[in-house]
């Protein structure tokens, strides 16, 4: 029996940067939608990173696509949908780091966990999403515990970092300037530390945030109102800033690049964008961003072939066990329902026949003690994954 779920997203396969930043959602938005899918479905979970803006549904009401469209926008052209076991097999295959731009990658295990907890808090999580997230989860762990997949420098900041390298070269001696204090920030200066930059500057909106990430690599730390100063300075600029609006603009950069004899390079990995793209059309800026990762992407996975099969092993056995988890639960609800059923009809059937001569606990001992013995051949029967299904139309008849 295929299990109730669907999934509908859009991700770096299948959609340009421009669409994949127009159904981002994170923070207090994502509690919003979450809340309106409460109403699609009996279940919901959204996953949405920097390559990826995923919902899964638990039995919706109409279709996961209408949803998706109504919900994140008119981008259903560039989505993929998978139900049942493909669903499950997708969603295991995500956190294992397989479906990743940057295979292996370690934040996606975080994002994943992120996104069951957002929905746990928003309470539309149930029995079937918990177990396949927290199987997900599992995948995920065990995919980095048991192969090398995610050894070495696997991530988008890797990557940001290697296309600086293809770039310049050597880093020693290359100013860098990081926008953003947060985790994708701290793994870029840990990258441009490893290959020598030394002179970094970190630009964040909260200067606190900025000064204890800077002082962990001798960078110098600003506020976000420094950035024309800042990117005068810099030779490289690598942006993973959380910010809903531009960072840099194209105004701005032009004004820079006329005091400037060298060019300006930079390399945006945000989700919004923190660049305006309109930049990359300056004469002297050369602008990235995480769709021009590809190439350093494909030596990523080409380093990594040989992990592959045994990850997908890795996943066709937890999906396995997802699978043996389902049939008892769906089990077990049929047997409860079967017990209802039976005890509701034996309730009516003995206060027809008996009146008011049974009454309260006296009925409901009466009740219990009879369905427990006409229940027992169909338990077995709700059991039989073959008989089953029969005994599930009766129950709905």
């Amino acid at each position: 029996m295929e299990p109730p779920l669907e999934l509908v997203g859009i991700s770096h396969k299948t959609a340009p940067i421009g669409v994949r930043e127009c159904v981002a959602v994170s923070g207090a938005r994502l509690g919003v939608l979450l809340g309106e899918l409460a109403d699609e479905a009996d279940e919901a979970v959204v996953v949405s990173t920097c390559n990826r803006t995923e919902v899964y549904l638990v039995r919706p009401r109409r279709s996961a696509l209408e949803i998706y469209r109504d919900h994140l926008g008119q981008y259903t052209a560039y989505a993929y949908r998978h139900r049942g076991q493909a669903a499950l097999r997708h969603l295991f295959r995500v956190a294992a780091g397989l479906d990743s731009l940057v295979v292996g990658e370690a934040q996606i295990l975080g994002q994943v966990k992120n996104g069951l907890f957002a929905a746990r808090e928003a309470g539309t999580t149930g029995p079937i999403s918990e177990q396949a997230f927290q199987t997900a989860i599992a995948a995920g762990k065990r995919a980095r515990a048991e192969t090398a997949i995610g050894r070495g420098a696997t991530s988008v900041a890797y990557a940001a970092v290697d296309l600086a390298r293809a770039v310049f070269g050597d880093l020693a001696g290359l100013r860098a300037l990081v926008l953003g204090a947060g985790e994708m920030a701290e793994r870029v200066l840990e990258h441009l530390a490893h290959y020598g930059a030394r002179e970094v500057w970190v630009l964040n909106r909260t200067l606190e945030n900025a000064e204890k990430l800077a002082g962990r690599y001798g960078g110098r730390a600003c506020g976000m109102e420094h950035v024309a100063e800042a990117l005068a300075w810099a030779d490289i600029v690598i942006a993973s800033a959380a910010a809903p609006h531009y960072v840099v603009r194209e105004s701005r950069v032009r004004e820079v690049l006329e005091t400037r004899t060298q060019p300006l390079f930079l390399i945006d990995i945000a989700l919004p964008r923190n660049v305006d793209p309109a930049v990359g059309r300056l004469a002297g800026a050369y602008l990235y961003n995480l769709d021009d990762l590809e190439t350093v992407a494909e030596k990523n996975r080409a380093a990594r072939a040989g992990e592959l099969p045994r990850v997908e092993r890795i996943v066709e056995d937890e999906l396995a066990g997802w699978m043996e988890w389902y049939a008892g639960h769906v089990a077990a609800d049929r047997i409860q329902r079967l017990k209802a059923w039976i005890e509701d009809g034996l309730r009516r059937e003995l206060e027809a026949a008996l009146g008011g001569a049974a009454r309260g606990e006296e009925l409901e001992r009466l009740v219990r003690r009879l369905s427990g013995k006409t229940a027992h051949p169909l338990i077995q029967m709700a059991k039989d994954p073959k008989l089953g299904p029969r005994l599930e139309r009766m129950l709905e008849g």
